[in-house]
Formats: C-alpha cells, sequence, structure tokens
C-alpha cells in the first residue's frame, strides 16, 4: 500500500515545496532592501493583471509546456534527457527550413509542416545519445548535455555561413513568407467578441501545446508503447522478463522527447520571431527539467507548472523593469524551486509519509 494517497505525491508535495521556495525568496529580497509583498504584488499584476501580461505568461509557458513534456516521457523510461535545449535549437533549423524554402499557401498548412520538421530535427538530435547509451553504455545524462554545446556550435555555422541573408550582419535568417506567419491569441479570440491584447507574443501554438498534452497522456497512460515505456522506468530487469527490449524503449523514447522539445520552435521561431535567430530558445531547455520534476511528469502537473513558471519569467521581468530587484533574482526562485522539488524532494515527503500513515493507524 502506498504511504500517502497519489493526489497528496501529485499536488501536496510540489506545494508546499513551492511555498518553501517563496519563503526562501522573500527572506532574500528582504535582505536586499525590498518589500517581498509588494515584489508579489507586482509581479501577480505584471504577469496576470492585464491580457498584455498573459499574453507574455503563455508564450513563456507554451516553450516550457514543449520541453517539459519532452523531459517527462524520457523520465518515464528512466532517462534524464538534459538536452532539450540543443533540441529545441535544432528543431529550430527543422521549422526555418521549411517555412523559408517550401511555399505554403495557409499558415494552418505550414504549422502542420514546421512542426513536424521541428519534431524530425529535435528527434534526429536525440537519437544520437539514445543509441550511444542503448548500444555501448554512454550515459543519456552526459551525452545530452555535451549535444547542447555541439548543436549551438552547429546552428551558429549554418546561420552565420549558410542561412544569413547577403549584406546582413545578423546571425539570423531572413524573414519567413507572409503565409507562415501564425496567428496570436488575439487573433484567435477576436472573432468570439474577446478582447486580448495584440501586443503579446502568445500564438497558436500554446493550443498545439495543449494538444501535445493530451497527446502524451494518451500515449504513456493509454497505449502498449506507453506500458512499455513505464515498465522499463520502473525496472528493467522486470522489463526484459516481459520481452520488453530496452533497446528500444531508449530509442522511442528519447525520439519522441527530442520530438517535443523540437516542436517548440513553432512557438518561438514560427510564432514569435518568424525567423530563426542565434538565441531563440533563451533556456527554455533547462527550464523544462523543473518543468517536469514539479509536475511529477503527468502532463496536467507539466501543465500548471509551465504556467507557473511562465508567471515567473513575465514577472521577474516586471519586477527588474519597476524596483531595484535584479532579473537574476528570478533564477534564483527558479532554482529554489527545483531545489525543493528535485533534491530535497525527501525533505517534504517523508514528514508528509510519516503524518499520512500515522492517521490511517488511526482510523485503523
Amino acid at each position: 500500500m502506498d504511504k500517502m494517497p497519489k493526489w497528496a505525491d501529485v499536488v501536496l508535495i510540489p506545494l508546499i515545496s513551492l511555498i518553501l521556495a517563496a519563503a526562501i525568496s522573500a527572506l532574500v529580497i528582504l535582505a536586499i532592501g525590498e518589500d517581498p509583498i509588494a515584489a508579489v504584488k507586482l509581479m501577480v499584476d505584471g504577469a496576470l493583471g492585464s491580457t498584455y501580461g498573459w499574453g507574455y505568461t503563455l508564450y513563456y509557458a507554451t516553450n516550457f509546456l514543449f520541453t517539459g513534456l519532452a523531459v517527462s516521457v524520457a523520465f518515464h523510461a528512466r532517462m534524464f534527457n538534459i538536452g532539450g535545449e540543443g533540441q529545441a535549437m535544432l528543431g529550430g533549423l527543422g521549422a526555418a527550413l521549411v517555412c523559408l524554402y517550401i511555399p505554403w499557401p495557409h499558415w494552418s498548412i505550414a504549422l502542420i509542416a514546421a512542426a513536424a520538421g521541428a519534431a524530425i530535427f529535435g528527434a534526429a538530435w536525440a537519437a544520437i545519445p539514445a543509441y550511444l547509451q542503448a548500444k555501448r553504455g554512454s550515459h543519456i545524462v552526459i551525452t545530452t548535455i555535451m549535444f547542447n554545446f555541439i548543436a549551438a556550435a552547429v546552428l551558429n555555422y549554418v546561420l552565420v555561413n549558410l542561412l544569413r541573408p547577403a549584406g546582413s550582419m545578423d546571425p539570423a535568417t531572413a524573414r519567413f513568407p507572409e503565409a507562415t506567419h501564425l496567428p496570436s491569441l488575439h487573433d484567435i479570440l477576436a472573432p468570439l467578441g474577446i478582447a486580448f491584447n495584440k501586443a503579446g507574443p502568445a500564438n497558436v501554438s500554446f493550443l498545439v501545446a495543449i494538444a501535445a498534452c493530451f497527446a502524451v497522456w494518451l500515449l504513456i497512460w493509454h497505449t502498449k508503447l506507453g506500458f512499455e515505456i513505464r515498465a522499463f522506468g520502473k525496472s528493467e530487469q522486470g522489463a526484459l522478463y516481459a520481452g520488453i527490449s530496452p533497446v528500444k524503449i531508449t530509442m522511442i523514447a528519447m525520439l519522441i522527447s527530442g520530438g517535443l522539445a523540437g516542436m517548440m520552435a513553432t512557438n518561438n521561431v514560427m510564432g514569435e520571431a518568424e525567423r530563426l535567430v542565434l538565441n531563440s530558445t533563451e533556456g527554455a531547455g533547462f527550464i523544462g527539467i523543473a518543468v517536469a520534476l514539479m509536475g511529477r511528469s503527468h502532463p496536467f502537473g507539466v501543465f500548471l507548472a509551465a504556467i507557473l513558471f511562465g508567471f515567473l519569467y513575465q514577472g521577474g521581468a516586471e519586477l527588474a523593469l519597476w524596483t531595484k530587484i535584479p532579473r537574476e533574482m528570478i533564477v534564483v526562485i527558479q532554482a529554489l524551486v527545483i531545489l525543493f522539488t528535485g533534491a530535497l524532494d525527501n525533505m517534504v515527503r517523508m514528514p508528509l509519509e510519516k503524518i499520512f500513515v500515522t492517521l490511517r493507524k488511526g482510523k485503523a
């Protein structure tokens, strides 16, 4: 029997971890001479108090949804994919090639093709570390970290030497054709009579990310492949006994993971910048790790965690703009969330387990 209910593991532990991280963050803000209550109010107003703020919060959340789902799928197969950053970079290259060199009659068709191109490039980049672990015994953590730097170097070379328009000094591609430009949430909601600020970068990719959450949920919990991935993640020896191939699961799980990370390009490359620039990922691949940890690798949890980190990103920008609190303070808060939801998980989990066991014995 489990020591605590499922809801406590999924909701209560992350919530307590978040409260602890917020409390320590408040102490740090006090230490630098600022009012933590005023800081929270400013963050909430800046990120959630207007449709302009929501536009940026949902834009960041969309990036984190894709990378969080990517890490989650690998987690279920007991693999730590830290290569989401590099896979997203190469996914951006795949989306850019599709948008630049194939004429599209409408954004909807271009979106499907670009998402496929981004997923293929991201999956291909993840396939190499997956093969090295499955066949050669290399550790997936080490290889995926290394491949982030290789991806950055490859993208830098391609942008500077191959895709940069003649006469341009900017390491970026030309702007994508008009037919590939994605509608913003303002464009989507206006026909429904819902007012949404047109200045925000949130776009239709947010709906694609929600669809990806639903697809991952179906895959992991309602398909044979998903069962095999979870079985392999729980016990490799048990999976072998059941006839599940470790090589097959390692490769498939990492291909799906890399494909999801690559699909982030539909938001930041195709939807917002409308061209491929050098630093388009902005660390979203690494934030995806925290999102997956906090969301307990469940798509619904990942969705909530992505919204939280989107709030932190946009709220942090407002703090840096209107107060003396540095932008790096948000990095500190993110680090504290990762610390409590990851490394110090047992610090919260073990006392809660004892409480629930005691309550269960009392009822008995």
